[in-house]
């Protein structure tokens, strides 16, 4: 069985029930490519709340996205099979059950070589998703376009905050960071130190500034040049995008990208051996027309596509 979106030129786009591309409700990993699950949990957060309402903002506004990617010429429902999973179990309040119930979630889709597309959600629920794939891959090369480095070791004290999962990733060995990069970081630091942390952990860290002088192109062949052949994670953080093009986050920071830049940088990585990805931090209660909402999902749209061409040619 081929799990494939509803036919938007069947049943209009405002209509049934809203799920990721119109994708089927499915919790399976039998016969699908990618599973797209949602991860309503904001707990972590240390600014404004309210990712936790992400998941069905960007599920609403995915029915505005059509099936055809241009520039990989791919159709991504003519080559994937691909599910809404619907949401990881979260325990409001709780964030070590919850990454629990997040790797549980992941686990069984990657086991089952389904490639995983989590919706946050803070970005503390990325350690769990990076608990089930390292379980399963080993450790991971890491993408992580953010304009913070999340690479503290504690936030009032805790350990778990979604300011320290990169830190918890690399002393747990989930990632290697001998092949993992970060980019964008452009936020104020609280001392000097701080600007040293991801360096001193052994991860490259691209800055706003250093993309600015080197460009784009320069940035994708870093990028590609960091993680080689290794199985990756990406993970982003809406607040990459300058506010004006993504006002709906928690922790907003002037002097981003732009989502022609973003999508560009993006569409330069669909060589690279992805076993995962997961977008975070949008909290829609402060979107303007959904637009936030909406570039999260074509984020998304991004990756699936990615998938596809990645199907498509390795079959030729």
């Amino acid at each position: 069985m081929k799990y494939q979106p509803i036919d938007s030129t069947k049943v209009p786009r405002f209509a049934d029930i809203k799920t990721f591309f119109r994708l089927p409700y499915v919790k399976t990993t039998e016969n699908i490519d990618y599973a797209i699950v949602g991860i309503p949990f904001d707990t972590a957060t240390t600014y404004r709340p309210g990712a936790r309402f992400g998941p069905s903002a960007i599920r609403d506004i995915s029915s505005t996205l059509k099936p055809y990617h241009f520039v990989h010429d791919v159709q991504f429902i003519d080559l994937l099979s691909g599910v809404d999973y619907g949401d990881v179990p979260v325990i409001t309040g709780y964030i070590e059950d919850t990454l629990k119930n997040i790797e549980d979630t992941f686990t069984p889709l990657a086991q089952a070589g389904v490639v995983p597309i989590g919706v946050g959600g803070d970005h503390s629920v990325t350690l769990g998703e990076l608990r089930a794939l390292a379980k399963v891959h080993g450790p991971l090369a890491l993408i992580h376009f953010d304009a913070h480095t999340d690479t503290g070791d504690s936030y009032y004290g805790k350990k778990y905050m979604h300011g320290t999962p990169f830190k918890r990733a690399l002393d747990e060995g989930l990632i290697d960071p001998a092949c993992s990069i970060q980019a964008g970081m452009r936020s104020a630091f609280y001392n000097s130190d701080d600007m040293k942390t991801s360096p001193d952990l052994g991860l490259d860290m691209v800055t706003n500034m250093d993309i600015e002088d080197m460009g784009i192109d320069a940035l994708i062949g870093r990028i590609k040049n960091r993680v080689g052949n290794r199985k990756v994670f990406l993970t982003f953080d809406i607040d990459f995008l300058e506010p004006a093009y993504a006002p709906a986050t928690g922790t907003p920071e002037i002097g981003g990208f732009t989502s022609r830049e973003t999508l560009k940088i993006l569409r330069g990585l669909r060589d690279i051996n992805f076993v995962g990805y997961d977008i975070v931090e949008v909290a829609p209660q402060y979107d303007n027309s959904q637009i936030t909402s909406l570039m999260a999902a074509t984020i998304l749209f991004e990756w699936v596509s990615i998938i596809a061409y990645q199907k498509l040619h390795k079959k030729g």
